[in-house]
Parts: C-alpha cells; structure tokens; sequence
C-alpha cells in the first residue's frame, strides 16, 4: 500500500504546495497553507471519482436541438425567501447559504423545511447539532416538524446512501464543512474535504433532481470559508447581512442562475423564528427625522426591488488627523466625493471629521447614492436641514456633473408611495410626463451646483 503524502494546501484558490512556506506560491496570499494529508493513488492505476457534475450523454449536440424548458418554481413558505432565489426553489438547484454565526441560517432552513414538507418530502441533515437540539429548536419555533426527516451524521457516503433510499425532493447539509468523505484523509472542514463533498453532492443534485442547499461558515473577513471553487460550482450563492445585534437580517443573493443578482430580502428575528417584511423602506426609515442637519433620503435599487435609505453625514472640526470612517457605504468613493466637493463646491474638508452611515444595517454599493451623500455631507457642514420630505439619487462624476441611473421612474414611484414630496434627481431620469407623480416634486440637475442651489431655494422657500 502506497504510504500517504503530506502536502500543504491554500485556502484561498486550493494551490498545493509540498512544503509549508508564508506566502502561497500560485496566489500569493499570506498565511493560508494549511497541512492536509494528501491520499495515495487508487490501486488499479486510475481513478474514476471525478464525474461530471451534470448528467451528459458525452456526444457532442446541437444547441438548436437541445429541449429547453423553464425550470418550475416551487415556493419556499416565504415570500422574502422566494424573491432572493429568483421565484422559488428550483429542481436540482444547488444553494450555498453563508453568514456569521448565530444569525439565523439554521433557524431559516427549519422553517422552510417545515412549509415545504407538507407538499414535498424534505430531509434535514446535520452535523453540528444532535436530533434532540434541532427539536428543541422546532419546538421552539413552533413548526410543524412531523414531515421533516431528520439525519445526524457528517460522513458523505452514509448520507449519499440515505438519499439514494429515501429520494428527498429537498435536502438541507447543515453545515458543508462538517461533512467529510473516505476518498480523502485529512479532516472535516479542510480544503480538499469541503471542494470534494460540495462537487459529490452537487452530482448528486444535478442527477436526481434533488433541490440541495447547503450551510457554509465565513472567515472573520466575511467570505466563505474554504476555497472560492465552492461559489463557482453551486447555482446559488445567499449570504446574510446586517448586524447580529438588530433584530433585522437581510439575504442577498450573490450569484443566481435562476433569477437577479443582488436581490435583497429582508427579515425580522422573533421570538417564533424569522418572518419576512414585505416594506423593509418602512422599517430603514422609522427613526428618521426631516428637521436633522446631516440627513438625506436615498432611493437605492437592490436587485429589482427599490428601497428608501437615510444616508446619515457627521462633518467635524478634527483635532489632528483627520478621520474619514464610512458604515455601509464604500470607502474610496467617500474619499474621491470629498475631493469633488472641494473643486467644483468650494466646500473644502481637509481640515474635518467625516463620518458616513447608512442606518439599518443594508450595505450600499452602487454609485446613484453619490448625491445623497454628499447633500447629507453639506447639510452637516453647513449645520442646516435639508429640506422636509426630499429624497435625491444620482451618480456624481469627477468633473461635477450628475450622471443618469438605472430604473430611475421606478425610485421615483416608491418615493411617491412612501409619501415623499420633492426628489432631486440627474435630468436625464426626469420623466416625460410628470403628471404620473401628481404627489411629487421633482427637480432634473446636471450638476452638483445645481443640486445645492435647489436644496437651498426650497430650505429658503
């Protein structure tokens, strides 16, 4: 029998390296070779472990001929749910869930498991917890748990045994870094371990037409732990946001090849589990005031779902260094906004604090919340409101001018809805006809100046 190898694998893109060294060699990352034990080649000579992962004849088709058909969608018990994965679970769709500990994954998949399985026939599977916790939970939660069958075990060839028996439509892994197979020798949770048993149970999904979601751990960093080949073989990608402190949580989907990326659902942790909140734009903005100087209303889009976020701006004399710290919001676009402040505004800030948020926890990535935030930093600099019921969205440019944004009449309408009276908005999303927002003032800017003048005609007026 050939003697085991042991080798030095990469967390971050799996590379091996036969000896450990501080920077891996094909990624160069710091600090993340890991020792693993490599396993010895298959007796006869070949090694017939690696499949693909989708049921192919091996002939070569035409893409004309192939019967392409609409994936049917099977709801989940939750609304919220349902809008992240694209309308529904899907057949043989592979879903990767990941976020901080305690937030509520485990929590979310009992009691999607419990709505479906009164349709469904459902397997939950865990690693982590013992069958009296995971009903302890349920029996906490109080759902209905007579149709889910449960399974505690970690090894992948007793749990690929029990699916071919059981044929489940939905299986639940909880978690991925748990489970570990024979083929390999080093521990549960390593990178071979974790790319070896997503890629079998991925075949598995693929073959039968099993819906799998898996549970994955993050690193301090917030990214999954492992290697990323995990994202890349898996249809889905879900990660949970927010503080773990509030009683919100927001899903977003990452990647989706059943649906919109970037969609965001929102849900509120309760004593009975987690329920959804069909007007999150209600919730981002209960605390919110008109009469604060340093506030501002943004209209942000999250997938296909417009959402009302207050962007709050604390500009201070610094006593020193000056601290420019933004929550939520990216941090070189704060610093490139303030130098665009500076020329075309004459409003210079290298001699103040700048501190960003944006409150309830949602992270803002796209660029139409430039305006909003830089009317949030000149209302807090100039210690004056802006005025009572604005919103404002628009990207800014390096020369000062206000680029148009994508689905802006959709902004508009949510604003219009939440009962907003003026919206400040670039003048190429202007509608043509402004009697569809009988209730809204809208004001078209093609430059930052022309965003000032008009928040201080209407603060004057």
């Amino acid at each position: 029998m050939a003697k085991a190898k042991t080798v030095y694998v990469c967390s971050e893109c799996g590379g091996i390296s036969p000896k450990w060294q501080g920077q891996c060699p094909h990624c160069t990352s710091w600090n993340s070779l890991s020792e693993t034990v490599q396993a010895p080649p298959a007796a006869n000579g070949g090694n017939h472990r690696f499949q693909a992962l989708a049921a192919s004849s091996g002939e070569v088709q035409v893409l004309a001929e192939v019967q392409a058909e609409e994936a049917p969608r099977d709801p989940s018990g939750s609304d919220e749910l349902d809008r992240v994965l694209g309308g529904g679970l899907v057949r043989g769709a592979v879903i990767l869930i990941g976020g901080d500990p305690g937030i509520g994954k485990s929590t979310l998949l009992l009691q999607t498991l419990a709505s479906v399985g009164a349709r469904r026939k459902v397997l939950y599977v865990t690693g982590e917890e013992s069958a009296q916790q995971v009903a302890l939970r349920a029996s906490r939660l109080a759902v209905d748990a007579g149709r889910v069958r449960l399974l505690a075990e970690i090894r992948l060839e007793q749990v690929l045994a029990v699916l071919q028996s059981e044929r489940p439509d939905v299986v639940v892994i909880d978690s991925i870094q748990t489970v570990y197979t024979d083929v390999l020798s080093s521990a549960p949770g390593s990178v071979g371990q974790v790319r070896e048993c997503a890629a079998q149970l991925t075949r598995v999904a693929k073959q039968t037409g099993v819906t799998m979601i898996l549970v994955g751990h993050v690193t301090k960093e917030g990214a999954l732990a492992g290697p990323r080949v995990l994202e890349h073989i898996v249809d889905t990608v879900l990660y949970f946001e927010g503080d773990s402190h509030s009683s919100f949580r927001m899903i977003r989907a990452i990647k989706n090849r059943f649906g919109a990326v970037n969609e965001l659902g929102v849900f509120a942790m309760t004593d009975r589990g987690l329920k959804g909140i069909s007007n999150p734009s209600a919730i981002f903005l209960s605390s919110h005031r008109d009469e604060v100087p340093g506030s501002s209303v943004l209209v942000t889009m999250e997938g296909t779902r417009p959402l009302l976020v207050e962007i709050q701006a604390l500009v201070d004399e610094a006593h020193g260094q000056p601290r420019r710290l933004s929550v939520g919001l990216e941090q070189n676009r704060l610093a490139m906004l303030l130098a665009v402040l500076n020329r075309h505004a004459g409003i210079a800030c290298f001699d103040q604090d700048v501190f960003l948020n944006a409150v309830g926890g949602v992270k803002i990535n796209e660029p139409a919340a430039d305006l909003a935030i830089i009317l949030a930093m000149l209302s807090s600099f100039r210690n004056r409101p802006l005025p009572e019921k604005m919103v404002a969205f628009g990207e800014i440019g390096l020369s000062g001018e206000v680029r148009p944004v994508a689905r802006g009449q959709e902004r508009l309408k949510e604003a219009e809805k939440l009962g907003f009276k003026r919206a400040i908005v670039p003048k190429a999303n202007m509608p043509r006809n402004a009697k569809e927002y009988p209730g809204l003032e809208i004001f078209g800017v093609a430059s930052l100046q022309e965003a000032v003048d008009v928040c201080r005609t209407a603060a004057d007026g």
